[in-house]
């Protein structure tokens, strides 16, 4: 299975998404891109961000309130190539 790519729309950088970390605000972090946290587990939701193509999974359900098209970070990986609005 190839490795996910992770765009962010607004700068267009391109990241690798390895199934080597845990979540997606990791694999973020591992390219010094800025994402406001608190929990890191899904429960707060302050991670939120707009997914504007692609497919998450959640290692657990977070139980913070997500809208359609938005994904909490802190405890997904996608499972094909996302785009993100950031």
């Amino acid at each position: 299975m190839a490795t996910p790519t992770v765009t962010l729309r607004t700068s267009g950088m391109q990241l690798a998404c390895p199934n080597s970390e845990r979540c997606l605000l990791e694999v973020l972090e591992l390219h010094d891109v800025q994402v406001e946290y608190q929990c890191r587990s899904g429960y707060c939701g302050a991670c939120r961000l707009k997914l504007v193509k692609g497919e998450v999974a959640y290692q657990q359900q977070p139980l913070a309130f997500i809208n359609d098209g938005e994904i909490l970070p802190c405890c997904c990986m996608p499972l094909v190539d996302i785009e993100l609005e950031i």
